[in-house]
């Protein structure tokens, strides 16, 4: 995917931790080092809001549809 180009403010005392980082060879630029962050949040946000979703589901009532639905089903088939 192409990359696009941004400016972003960054305070110095992180720029400095950044430029340590790059420096120990921990990543080859700031700019990687600030898309690996990015990315690593917005995972972070995705999984974040899965959870939240799941977290809003009766336990109860998901048990009860759930067995709703396999008393509908027909049997197995047999191989």
């Amino acid at each position: 995917m192409p990359s696009a180009k941004i400016a972003i403010s960054i305070d110095a005392d992180a720029l400095s931790e950044l430029d340590e980082l790059v420096r120990r060879g921990v990543a080859a630029s700031r700019s990687q080092l600030i898309q690996e962050a990015v990315h690593e949040r917005l995972a972070r946000l995705k999984r974040t809001r899965l959870a939240a979703e799941c977290a809003k589901l009766d336990p109860d009532a998901e048990r009860g549809d759930a067995e709703t639905w396999l008393v509908a089903e027909s049997p197995w088939p047999e191989y």
